[in-house]
């Protein structure tokens, strides 16, 4: 991942702190949900045997990683949420699950997820000033925001203009187990 912003790390992030309170929880549930990610791709590699689905994966994967090691370096290791195991097995869940249902699933799951971590990444940037250390952060969350928007509108190009109500249904869980988790991740 080509990030070109300024150094930001735990200490940076700390000193921010004390002027936008809302931020190590924010990048609490940011972390808990890049772990997250990531789990949800080895889920689905894990589980599909469908080249495509398995290409999809390991690109997205990569660049989930790469998500998660820059928030890695933002909060100290007792920042970050006690609820990572949990996180693990959900996001591996989440995408294995699917995986094991078809191509149809997981591209609908991966709409799903990266349609509410798009909402989620924009509501941070929307508090933070375009300045100084808060402009890196801010530079740094729409960097990754933007990614994920790719992996939202690849899967939705990918699953085409058919979505049953089976589908719906699957989004609308996966949406909100998406947010359900960054609530208890922002405070755990």
């Amino acid at each position: 991942m080509d990030m070109h912003a300024p150094t930001i790390d735990a200490a940076t992030v700390a000193r921010l702190a004390a002027r936008h309170p809302l931020l190590i929880g924010d990048l609490r549930s940011d972390h808990a949900g890049e772990t997250g990610a990531v789990m949800i791709y080895r889920g689905i590699l894990a589980c599909s045997r469908d080249a495509a689905v398995r290409d999809f994966a390991a690109r997205h994967l990569e660049t989930e990683a790469g998500h998660l090691r820059l928030l890695d370096g933002l909060l100290a290791p007792g920042q970050r949420s006690r609820l990572l195991p949990i996180w693990r097995v959900a996001g591996w869940l989440t995408g294995a699950l699917p995986a094991l249902v078809g191509p149809a699933a997981v591209q609908v799951t991966i709409e799903a997820v990266e349609t509410f971590v798009d909402h989620h990444y924009q509501e941070q940037i929307d508090r933070l000033p375009g300045t100084g250390e808060a402009g890196a952060v801010r530079a740094l969350l729409e960097h990754c925001r933007l990614e994920e928007v790719e992996h939202r509108d690849e899967a939705a190009e990918l699953l085409g203009a058919g979505r049953g109500w089976l589908a719906r249904l699957w989004g609308g869980i996966v949406g909100r187990g998406s947010a359900a988790a960054v609530a208890a991740a922002r405070r755990i």
